[in-house]
């Protein structure tokens, strides 16, 4: 693609923000994203500034015809905010968020990390549950689903959405809620980037209250033994109470996050240090933004990433006899299965009610692998792909399209099922008839 013609209209069009192309001296630095495996080289990246950047930049790609990457935090694991040779339109520079805490509000515009979110909310003791990397994107975690720490208590992220700013592929600004433009606002809770460039989220908050935070470490080979008991263990947990495990061969860790308006509930939290003969423990001692930071290092940035996850309705012994079998020959000790409770409040929620495909499970897993060498690409993604596939076979029906490290029409189906993608690609038709937005886990637009 001769992408000259729209490189030089970029320069026209009174842009509030900056254009980085080829030549810019920082155009290293802009291109990066999150996942280095994502290698790519567009033509240009437009850091906007603007909700009026954003329609002159969406209309002049439906113009020029041109592959436009949307990113808001690149965290993109098969690296789809990215592309070669197309814009690139980043919105990293529009990371504002503002508290309304009468309301219990926040407007969050749309290149705001989880971290800003979360920090805003903190002054007022105020929360919108999302997710457990304080550095991923408020705007791609949402529009995915997004579920973390606080979704057994408060939902989904998509549960506290009230509203959106959503420029559609005609380069209109569009308000959208329940009661305007109602089938859009569907469509952006769960349907991932393909209605648009959501320019700002306005979301309900809930108090937080206390936190009870507990982390233990068994050894790996007492892994089986110690994730039934934990099966057992957590099948009775109030909302308030959330409990992930991370399982790699250096060991098993378990976290407990106990949250509400009373006193932590110490022993329902100190009882998963009992499972077996940890190596390390502590309970207390962390606030909740200290959990959410928790893992940032462990997904910091530069490095390479593959994953591929499902949803469990139980744990039960043909899984953990799968993770524990595949963990056996994992090839680094940064690959993992990540599994995270649900159930609670996500379930209160009618399944159609949203594209999100998952409201009945227990459980969230994902094999996720991070690596540094190139050279080891392949045996690495081999391994996170075999072990993903044996979990897959047990897995329900329905998956997360944020956390898939492979795209295309097969993953998008098999995420929403026949009857809600067919419902999503009649609305991809009447909203982005040309698939402007193709960057994504894509749903192919059809009458």
């Amino acid at each position: 693609m001769d992408t000259a013609p729209l490189i030089r209209n970029l320069s026209t069009l009174n842009l509030d923000g900056e254009v980085v192309d080829r030549g810019h001296t920082e155009y290293e630095k802009h291109r990066r994203v999150w996942n280095a495996t994502a290698d790519r080289r567009p033509a240009a990246i437009v850091r906007a500034r603007s909700a009026a950047d954003v329609k002159r930049i969406v209309t002049a790609a439906a113009e020029h015809d041109a592959l436009l990457a949307v990113r808001g935090g690149g965290h993109s694991i098969p690296g789809l905010s990215t592309c070669d040779d197309g814009i690139v339109l980043d919105l990293s520079s529009m990371n504002s968020v503002s508290v309304d805490e009468s309301a219990r509000r926040a407007e969050v515009l749309g290149g705001a990390l989880l971290g800003d979110l979360d920090a805003a909310g903190a002054q007022a003791g105020l929360v919108v549950p999302a997710g457990i990397v304080s550095h991923t994107g408020v705007a791609g975690l949402t529009l995915g689903g997004g579920m973390g720490w606080l979704s057994r208590r408060f939902g989904l992220t998509i549960d506290s959405l009230l509203a959106a700013n959503i420029v559609t592929a005609d380069g209109r600004s569009r308000e959208v809620n329940a009661d305007a433009e109602p089938d859009l606002f569907w469509a952006i809770r769960g349907g991932g980037g393909n209605f648009g460039v959501v320019t700002r989220f306005t979301f309900q908050m809930h108090p937080l209250g206390q936190v009870l935070v507990g982390s233990w470490i068994y050894p790996v080979a007492e892994a089986g033994a110690v994730l039934r008991r934990l099966r057992d263990l957590a099948a009775d947990a109030p909302r308030e109470l959330t409990v992930a495990f991370f399982l790699s061969s250096a060991g098993l860790q378990i976290t407990v996050l106990w949250s509400g308006t009373q006193d932590p509930a110490e022993r329902s939290v100190a009882t998963f240090g009992s499972l077996g003969q940890p190596e390390s423990a502590s309970i207390g001692g962390m606030t909740f933004l200290d959990l959410q930071k928790m893992f940032d290092e462990q997904m910091a940035w530069n490095r390479r990433y593959y994953s591929k996850g499902g949803f469990f309705r139980e744990i039960d012994d043909p899984a953990i006899e799968r993770m524990v079998d595949s963990i056996a020959s994992s090839p680094t000790t940064d690959a993992e299965f990540y599994v995270i409770q649900l159930g609670g409040a996500v379930t209160d929620i009618d399944d159609d009610a949203t594209p999100y495909t998952g409201r009945k499970a227990g459980y969230y897993w994902i094999v996720a692998s991070g690596w540094d060498r190139e050279d080891d690409d392949a045996r690495v993604v081999a391994w996170s792909r075999m072990a993903g596939a044996r979990l897959a076979e047990i897995s329900m029906r329905g998956n997360y399209v944020n956390e898939q490290g492979d795209f295309g029409k097969d993953i998008a189906l098999a995420a929403y099922g026949e009857k809600k993608y067919s419902r999503l690609a009649k609305l991809k038709a009447r909203y982005d008839p040309s698939n402007l937005f193709r960057l994504n886990q894509n749903i192919e637009p059809k009458l």
